[in-house]
């Protein structure tokens, strides 16, 4: 998939400048706008602590020496109450002392007056790109630890086809995306396919479980909170929206938010602003929103439990994801491709027997990509030797088809279903009754007992 590759703006700085100089705080009230930063100018320490209570900066610019509160116990006092701040000293009187003073406190760096105007913003250019790689190293760590394989689409038939036709038409949009698929089939993948294909390529994706997260810790989770705002809040805290500024947020399973948290993502697309617990002030965030839900959401909106407003913003453009039971050219290539993730060894050509493609081929997936993921790792971890045997598949693997096969069939005796299992326990084993048995939970002699009575029947029949 093709994709014209341009820059999305980036999100503002805002900067807390304190210094009891008046020019310099005319000139920052001036000039920083015209950088294109955001600024609040303070003329000492205590007000700018004041001004740190009541909402978050990216860049505290401030004098050390002040009155009632010098520089470096505002930097302190920051430190607490916004960890994720970048702090700069000014100094009019600069020395070895001074520095490593700045430096013991995290200071990113500092200036020394008088401070001309291309010094400040090749400064704060540099804060800002130290804050966009921190940024998106957050959001590479909660990838990775989420992570579930590499990010292939990989299959050869039409619904696939279609599925990245529909990817490489939105994803050059801002369009808030719905993905549609049962649990298991690739949702996720699908949405990391379409944020690599996007213009926001460069910058972080979060991918956040909606049903995963207690319904106490979603707001925080999703939009941060201050210290204090509730018990055990020991410090403050950037919630995944900040995270993924000028990025892609992918709610999996967003039918699970609880109707409150609905209303708040309502306002996040109509506005794009967010606001974290326990803080008065709001903060606007550059993200594209891509969901995801194996839910019916139409039925979910006619029984009060999804909003319908907020149904219609994030079903802007659809893209429904096929069940692997409804590609079944694909199976055998994702066989393929999950056994390579455990096993280098063996031609590609013969990593399975015919028999193990062919339980493969037969069965239904309930579980889809991710089900075919775990029984492939376990006859990787099981097969000594490639190909893989029809006997390296998990052992319930084959008794849940059959129970799905007897739920589609028609009603069936108890000895007629006695005599599926025996007959493929004694295929998987290639005629050895001992594993068989073994498999069963019955003796050998109760086994041949079984044998020869259906024998029998048939020859009665």
């Amino acid at each position: 998939m093709s994709r014209t590759r341009k820059s999305v703006e980036q999100p503002s700085m805002r900067i807390l400048f304190a210094d009891d100089e008046r020019n310099l705080q005319e000139l920052m009230r001036t000039e920083l706008p015209r950088m294109g930063y955001g600024v609040t100018v303070c003329p000492d320490g205590l007000t700018a602590v004041a001004a740190l209570e009541k909402e978050p900066f990216d860049c505290l610019l401030v004098d050390l020496d002040m009155p009632g509160m010098n520089g470096i116990d505002v930097i302190a006092r920051a430190r607490e109450l916004r960890p994720e701040i970048e702090a700069v000293v000014i100094t009019g009187k600069p020395s070895q002392e001074t520095a490593i003073e700045a430096l013991r406190h995290q200071a990113f760096d500092y200036l020394t007056k008088p401070c001309r105007l291309a010094d400040i913003a090749g400064l704060l250019g540099r804060v800002n790109e130290r804050r966009q790689t921190k940024r998106q190293l957050a959001a590479l760590q909660h990838r990775l630890r989420r992570a579930e394989g590499d990010g292939d689409l990989v299959g050869s038939g039409n619904a696939m086809d279609r599925v990245r036709q529909l990817i490489s038409k939105v994803a050059p949009t801002e369009s808030t995306v719905l993905i549609r698929g049962e649990t298991g089939c690739g949702k996720e993948l699908v949405a990391r396919a379409l944020h690599e294909c996007s213009l926001r390529a460069d910058q972080p994706m979060v991918a956040v479980n909606c049903g995963a997260l207690p319904e106490n810790l979603i707001e925080s989770e999703l939009f941060g909170h201050c210290r204090g705002a509730f018990t055990g809040a020991d410090a403050s805290r950037t919630g995944l929206f900040e995270v993924a500024d000028g990025g892609t947020v992918f709610l999996d399973e967003i039918g699970e938010l609880p109707l409150s948290m609905q209303a708040k993502l309502l306002r996040v697309l109509e506005t794009g602003e967010i606001r974290r617990l326990g803080d008065n002030q709001t903060v606007h965030v550059n993200v594209r929103i891509v969901g995801a839900t194996h839910r019916d959401l139409e039925q979910m909106v006619e029984q009060g439990t999804f909003r319908e407003d907020l149904m219609f913003r994030i079903n802007t453009f659809e893209i429904n994801v096929p069940a692997l039971r409804e590609r079944p050219e694909d199976i055998l290539l994702l066989a393929k491709h999950l056994l390579r993730r455990h096993r280098t060894d063996g031609s590609d050509n013969a990593l399975f027997t015919d028999l193990a493609l062919q339980e493969l081929q037969g069965h239904q997936w309930p579980g889809n990509v991710r089900e075919l993921a775990n029984v492939v790792e376990h006859a990787a971890i099981l097969c000594e030797s490639l190909p893989i045997d029809q006997s390296d598949l998990p052992r319930h693997f084959g008794k849940r088809q059959l129970r799905k096969e007897i739920r589609d069939s028609r009603p069936m005796t108890l000895r007629e279903l006695e005599m599926i299992a025996i007959e493929r326990a004694v295929e998987r084993h290639d005629g050895n009754k001992p594993a068989a048995a073994e498999e069963l939970g019955v003796s050998l002699k109760t086994l041949y007992n079984k044998i020869n009575a259906s024998e029998i029947k048939r020859q009665v029949g």
